[in-house]
């Protein structure tokens, strides 16, 4: 990597470093090599942004002339682990919250956000997607569909990437009825529960690929245990311990 590009990538992380969300630094560095190969006068969707964190990391990486989505209904759902409903009042934070982080990073202009449910918002963006990043509904039927019928959508040779993969139940369900045998996305590795797809598996490696996703099934099963470790209290049992509690699996 290049001096200028690696500079780049910092200033970019360092733009996001006040933003609430659950995007490490190494999904940043991810996200940020996958948006920079988008084509000029390509396009870069993202399904759930929640307070902007990813999103200025894309819009920063993003070519100048490609169009950069930011699809989020901020409608208080899935908002974070164990937060399925309500929160209205909060979703209304994260709205204002957003905006008021893309325009301290100078991106405003870079993004367009569509304030809809991803399966409302088809008809919202036009075209084929090079790079599309889902971090939307966790739960299995939402998330099956964003990577089912969004995915349909990536141009040949594009990216797909999935956050909370082999992490959260939903999304890793939904990995394995659409990818894990799949004919079109290649599995290129994870940072952590960043999972990176490209559309461009051959036939002859079909078997290869399912392999290596269903390499990541161990962690996957540790993931779920420590879930359930620090929902069942284990954070209180380690921090009476003196010892510092692990942090969720993201």
């Amino acid at each position: 990597m290049s001096e200028r590009k690696a500079g780049a990538v910092d200033a970019a992380l360092a733009a996001t470093a006040d933003v609430e969300g659950w995007m490490t630094e190494g999904q940043g560095r991810r996200l940020f090599a996958a948006a920079a190969r988008c084509p000029d006068g390509g396009r870069i969707v993202e399904i759930g942004s929640f307070r902007g964190r990813s999103t200025i990391v894309l819009a920063r990486a993003a070519p100048p002339g490609a169009e950069v989505v930011a699809i989020d209904p901020h409608a208080g759902n899935d908002r974070g682990p164990q937060e399925l409903r309500g929160y209205s009042a909060a979703a209304a934070d994260d709205r204002l919250a957003f905006e008021r982080n893309l325009a301290r990073a100078g991106v405003t202009e870079r993004v367009r956000h569509v304030a809809a449910l991803s399966t409302a918002a088809h008809d919202a963006v036009a075209g084929p997607i090079d790079v599309l990043y889902v971090d939307g509904a966790h739960r299995y039927g939402p998330a099956r569909e964003d990577l089912r019928d969004w995915g349909r959508r990536v141009s040949d040779g594009g990216t797909l990437l999935i956050h909370d993969a082999f992490s959260s139940i939903g999304v890793t369900l939904a990995i394995g009825r659409e990818l894990v045998a799949g004919r079109r996305f290649r599995y290129v590795g994870r940072t952590r529960s960043l999972a990176e797809y490209r559309a461009d598996l051959s036939s002859q490696r079909r078997v290869a690929n399912a392999a290596r996703q269903l390499a990541q099934l161990p962690w996957f099963a540790r993931n779920i245990a420590l879930k359930v470790f620090l929902t069942a209290g284990g954070r209180r049992i380690l921090e009476r311990l003196g010892r510092t509690p692990p942090e969720w699996p993201y």
